[in-house]
């Protein structure tokens, strides 16, 4: 051991760097976690008592430092364009012959790599040291995430090869078995559950505190260099310097002569997908030669020279055990079907949603019935069919309960809808889901106040509405199940930090039928407080550019109610802030979205409507409650109502829930 501590600093540092190649990048590690550890150990022990001989590349860095606060916009170098993709053969077929059109008489070698589910992330590299982490965002521009990547055991914060400026790009992803015990912590602690690793990454880069990035176990695979100069002339070559610059790249890419190597390769994957340690839904085919990709150029939306061939949604046959109804923050009541626990892509299925009475009907699924279950996207399980053979002969028909299973009230259905209603705003089931809208990120972001605690909280009456929440003191929370001192004053300070969130996430957070995100900042924009808003009139409230009679109505109607009155009231008195518009936000890049007004129908497999609105709006569009000769596109997804008919009667272009997320994906937004 060297006696001076910047040499020992040093020496430790190049150590521990060669140790993270070794295991991130190799595959092979030399030495245990524990000598690991031991190591890393003394070298921040060392920097503890001369923190002025600190490497600015120290592996001690990946903890992670302060919360960062929002997140700073950066540009792209080059446009993050999305990959086509199919998951038709004769898709491929069709890549192969226009590829080969465009290079007449030249050889063309592909290289297919693992379509990893994850997260797309650029890296910029400066003198062989990681400054910048962007993600993909729109694909013009995105986050800068630098502080959370930074704490990524895979991505190496200095190259192996010094002196080396370049960017580079990959994908952010979560192993299964990480993901399982994230899963299993949050559970442990009342946190809601994760639908799907990918979810986690997503949420977990996006997270304001890098400790809390840093405690999550994320992976990386790159499968993009710009380096200037560049010898290299094919792709194969790129990922092979990648990994001699310290980067982890997918080693299970191969390069693949002609189609019918493509073919062997997926069929291969698409065998052994769910053994593998990372989840995937198809192969990239990328043409290998990097001259030919420059020939080949891109369009305004993805690259000539790369497909995404994507693997068919999986299906598995299971007993439909019962039906649950269960009642949302708006009163819906919603079927849910109990299964017999099956293994599907990965995870175990033992609920699927049914949508709503009509649908039972529609596909006139019974208790007991030998169901079709598939995972649409690979992320949200739904049952596609009914194996009458199957069907046993005590099955009958569902009959949807008349009243609301959590409080007896009778249940009201409106002519034009599909859904049944628990109109009573004092039932606890409706209670509870409010507080988790009503805490959630988008609108008043409380950390901490998941559902095991609201579950107390309803239960014990310690809360009758949202407002209740800002009387709550440590001492009251501490003494919930599951919750400890610490626990409890975190989750005060977070209630606390809530009232600041202004007007827009107050009126989001609020839950009032039909007014999702979008909807919040149009009212609070135009109204500039609660009080004005409250005042309105549903005559006066049309008057707001794009705020129809539906919703118009349904503001009108919630703020006439005795129990809202007394909540804004409340409100006030807490401190809670119900005033100002919301902050500007970066204009965007233009898109297919953009100009455009959007109606949305039906339930969409991957997010919700709000959700949907939302990536509507980044991408330059706005969305309305109702078609109309205004109306340029209407968004069509599982079980549409009667928006859909009367796009078709005024001959309003449809778009499938497909072709919607094909949309986003192409802007980067999906």
């Amino acid at each position: 051991m060297s006696a001076d501590p910047a040499q020992r600093i040093a020496a430790l540092t190049a150590q521990l760097h060669e140790h993270n190649y070794r295991y991130y990048v190799l595959a092979a590690p030399t030495i245990s976690d524990q000598e690991y550890d031991a190591l890393l150990r003394e070298l921040a022990q060392l920097e503890a008592q001369y923190p002025h001989l600190r490497l600015p590349d120290s592996p001690t860095q990946r903890v992670g430092g302060a919360p960062t606060g929002e997140f700073t916009t950066a540009t792209h170098a080059t446009p993050m364009l999305s990959l086509d993709n199919s998951y038709a053969p004769e898709d491929v077929e069709a890549f192969d012959a226009r590829v080969r059109r465009a290079l007449p008489g030249e050889s063309v070698q592909y290289v297919c790599e693992l379509k990893i589910d994850g997260v797309a992330l650029s890296m910029v590299y400066e003198d062989g040291r990681l400054v910048r982490a962007v993600t993909r965002g729109d694909g013009i521009q995105g986050d800068d995430v630098t502080a959370n990547a930074r704490t990524i055991g895979p991505i190496p914060l200095r190259l192996r090869e010094p002196g080396v400026s370049c960017e580079v790009r990959g994908e952010v992803y979560m192993l299964r078995a990480d993901f399982a015990a994230l899963n299993q912590q949050r559970e442990a602690e009342g946190e809601p559950l994760f639908a799907n690793a990918r979810n986690a990454t997503a949420g977990t880069l996006k997270l304001q505190d890098p400790r809390l990035v840093a405690a999550r176990p994320l992976r990386f695979a790159a499968y993009w260099l710009r380096v200037e100069p560049d010898p290299a002339r094919t792709h194969w070559e790129h990922l092979e310097r990648l990994r001699a610059l310290g980067l982890p790249t997918d080693r299970r890419a191969r390069r693949c002569a002609d189609l019918d190597a493509v073919w062997a390769y997926y069929r291969q994957y698409g065998a052994e997908r769910d053994a593998l340690e990372y989840e995937i839904d198809g192969i990239v085919i990328k043409v290998d030669d990097l001259d030919q990709q420059r020939r080949l150029g891109h369009t305004a939306k993805s690259p000539r020279y790369a497909l995404a061939y994507k693997f068919q949604a999986r299906q598995a046959h299971t007993r439909l055990l019962d039906i649950a109804v269960q009642v949302g923050r708006t009163g819906a009541v919603t079927p849910v079907a109990v299964l017999e626990p099956v293994v599907l892509a990965g995870s175990t299925i033992s609920r699927a949603t049914l949508h709503n009475a009509d649908e039972i009907e529609r596909r006139d699924i019974r208790v007991g019935d030998l169901v079709i279950l598939e995972k649409g996207g690979d992320v949200i399980p739904k049952i596609v069919g009914v194996v009458l053979a199957a069907r046993p002969p005590e099955a009958v028909p569902f009959a949807f309960p008349r009243a609301c299973p959590v409080c007896g009230t009778a249940l009201r259905r409106e002519r034009e809808e599909v859904v049944w209603r628990c109109d009573n705003p004092a039932c606890p089931a409706q209670l509870k889901r409010r507080l988790e809208h009503f805490a959630s990120r988008p609108a008043m972001d409380i950390e901490g106040l998941g559902p095991a605690v609201i579950e107390q909280l309803v239960d014990r009456r310690l809360v009758q509405d949202v407002a209740d929440l800002f009387g709550l003191d440590e001492a009251t929370l501490a003494g919930l199940a599951r919750m400890a001192e610490k626990s409890a004053a975190n989750l005060v300070a977070a209630i606390r930090a809530s009232k600041t969130r202004g007007l827009d996430r107050v009126l989001f957070a609020l839950g009032i039928r039909h007014v999702g995100a979008t909807v919040a900042r149009q009212l609070a924009a135009h109204y500039g407080s609660l009080e004005r808003l409250a005042a309105a009139s549903a005559e006066e409230l049309q008057q707001v550019p794009d705020i129809g009679p539906t919703i118009a109505e349904s503001v009108a109607g919630f703020f006439a109610t005795a129990p809202a009155r007394q909540l804004l009231h409340k409100l006030v008195a807490a401190g809670v802030r119900l005033t100002g518009e919301p902050p500007a936000s970066p204009p965007p890049s233009a898109s297919f979205f953009t100009g455009k007004t959007v109606v949305l129908t039906g339930t969409l497999p991957t997010m919700s409507r709000d959700e949907a609105s939302e990536a509507i709006r980044r991408l330059g569009g706005k969305t309305s409650s109702s078609v109309s000769r205004r109306t340029d596109l209407v968004v069509a997804g599982d079980n549409p109502g009667s928006k859909l008919d009367k796009a078709r009667q005024l001959k309003v272009p449809v778009l499938s829930a497909a072709e919607f997320m094909e949309h986003l994906r192409a802007a980067g937004a999906g």
